[in-house]
């Protein structure tokens, strides 16, 4: 037996009847909660008998989230379902079509998704469906962002990247974006067989499949190699956006980000380096800050600077397909794999944000875990721009200020959706 949700949803999971985001899966939650010191408060309960809200409806991750010294969670009870097999395959193809057949590609298969490289006017489709357990293969996801990796490469690459955005090399960002997917592409993207990836398809136990990241099980005394973001080590160090949106919306979307493509295709080689545009389904939830509908979740990850003040290269291009995917298309944030502008007007994307307000004040009268953060996104109040604030998404700029004029960055409207404020770079203003 085993689950069959990864925490984060899994691939494919608008095609299921539950969700693959743990909180479906989850039972009851009983916690005690600590008031002061060493004293205890209430065991509250969460669970689906009707008595007080439920698991789902107040998001268990809210609770989850809140495990430190002033939490104790007592019992998490996990509904399983019996084990099976996958049998997964990528198929290469151009990318003119997918923002038509992205629902029937995510309807025919169970854990489906669709990998998007904008600049390499590539998409990935992955093909992924349950199959008979006795099917031959014993198949691993081992994905090859998420495997251990020599500290000396994984400081070689950002050092490289460090010195072409300084340079403005974007010619050689997209010999990166190439090499990149080429080398996943040759190993299958980490799926393997018994030791190494011969062919599709990759055929193995759903437990093997759903998750990866052997890179985690690295011990930590290896002073050779660890995760490539590691932060003991000067390796990769990038910003996530994650987006959710309602299927009429996506479309629209796709077509709005490849016109801002088609004005310079090179300057999207940036994200192509990393995992280029990540497309998964993902089935409506009951929890009050779940999903309302069914939907499309776009995750796609970008070169973020050491310095939070330095501008970045082509920083208004992903600005601007942030407000493409947040204001123009009104997608929902994730809620832990966002910059801070992700977030504003948030609370009118969730028809059950009252609930889960008059919820988060039940279980914590005493505000004992607000923080900066959720004063801002779930409180909503608003933090005053203070310079640069764009460049590191505390901020969509209104004034040259927020950006860098100091280093020719200059606040302008968007290529594409002219209502979008992004820090463009403009070496003539700068002389």
């Amino acid at each position: 037996m085993e689950p069959a949700g990864g925490p984060a949803g899994r691939p494919g999971e608008a095609t299921v009847e539950r969700p693959g985001a743990t909180v479906a899966w989850l039972a009851g939650v009983a916690a005690t909660w600590l008031v002061g010191t060493g004293a205890s408060g209430n065991v509250i309960g969460l669970a689906r008998d009707g008595s007080g809200p439920t698991v789902a409806e107040v998001d268990a991750g809210f609770v989850l989230e809140q495990a430190d010294t002033r939490v104790t969670l007592e019992q998490v009870t996990l509904a399983l379902e019996p084990r099976f097999k996958r049998s997964i395959s990528y198929d290469y193809r151009d990318d003119s079509s997918f923002q038509d057949d992205f629902a029937n590609h995510a309807a025919r298969h169970e854990f489906a998704d669709i990998t998007w490289y904008p600049s390499q006017h590539q998409a990935v489709y992955r093909i992924d469906d349950r199959a008979p357990l006795n099917a031959t293969g014993d198949g691993v996801n081992d994905f090859i962002g998420f495997q251990s990796t020599l500290i000396a490469v994984s400081t070689g690459i950002r050092a490289l990247e460090s010195a072409l955005e300084a340079s403005r090399n974007v010619k050689g960002k997209c010999m990166m974006a190439a090499a990149e997917i080429a080398a996943k592409r040759l190993v299958g993207n980490g799926l393997r067989g018994d030791r190494l990836f011969t062919g599709y398809p990759v055929v193995g136990f759903q437990g093997k499949m759903q998750t990866s990241g052997s890179c985690a099980h690295s011990p930590p005394t290896d002073l050779l190699s660890a995760c490539p973001w590691d932060p003991r080590f000067k390796g990769l160090f990038f910003y996530e956006t994650t987006a959710v949106f309602s299927p009429a919306r996506f479309q629209d979307f796709v077509l709005d980000v490849k016109r801002l493509r088609d004005l310079e295709p090179d300057n999207m080689c940036g994200v192509d380096a990393y995992n280029g545009l990540l497309i998964r389904f993902v089935k409506r939830s009951e929890a009050y800050l779940g999903h309302p509908e069914d939907s499309v979740v776009v995750d796609f990850n970008y070169y973020r600077a050491a310095d939070p003040s330095s501008p970045r290269l082509n920083q208004d291009v992903w600005e601007e397909v942030e407000q493409l995917a947040f204001v123009k298309h009104a997608a929902r944030p994730h809620w832990a794999k966002n910059r801070l502008v992700a977030f504003q007007g948030v609370q009118d994307k969730y028809p059950c944000w009252g609930k889960f307000a008059t919820a988060k004040r039940q279980l914590d009268p005493r505000g004992l875990f607000d923080s900066r953060w959720s004063d801002e996104v779930i409180g909503g109040k608003e933090a005053p721009k203070g310079d640069s604030c764009a460049l590191d998404g505390r901020c969509i700029c209104s004034e040259d200020r927020h950006c860098s004029p100091s280093k020719g960055y200059y606040c302008r409207p968007g290529l594409v959706y002219s209502e979008a404020r992004v820090c463009r770079y403009s070496a003539s203003q700068l002389l």
